[in-house]
């Protein structure tokens, strides 16, 4: 179960993360920070969801740091959620529109975890 303080930052984000999208979609050359704002804010929706982000974030860090790839299909997920958020930050000259469809796939994974986790259905 989640927690009242948990939900409400999981859909707090959430609801941002769906908003810069929009915003990104609308606001072309503003797009790039945008998206990358959308998608970290996807991440932060999930990781409120599970639990605790701080913990999620080490867990994350302390596994990268292995030689041995993690048999945990959750976490094998978050660190690619976090590789795509490293990478998409870095990224100088990007497509706009790719960046907005990575997104936009990013932010709906995040809302049907978000959803399953929380028991609310979101609103668009």
């Amino acid at each position: 179960m989640i927690d009242e303080y948990r939900k409400g930052w999981a859909l707090r984000y959430l609801r941002e993360a769906k908003a810069e999208l929009e915003a990104a979609r609308k606001i072309p050359y503003m797009a790039p920070s945008l998206v990358v704002e959308s998608i970290r804010k996807a991440r932060n929706a999930i990781y409120y969801s599970l639990g605790e982000p701080a913990f999620i974030e080490v867990l994350i860090r302390e596994e990268a740091r292995k030689v041995k790839p993690t048999n945990d299909s959750v976490l094998r997920f978050l660190m690619e959620i976090e590789e795509m958020v490293q990478q998409l930050g870095h990224l100088e000259e990007v497509n706009g529109e790719t960046m907005i469809k990575q997104a936009d796939t990013l932010v709906q994974i995040a809302t049907d975890i978000v959803e399953a986790l929380t028991e609310e259905r979101f609103e668009n």
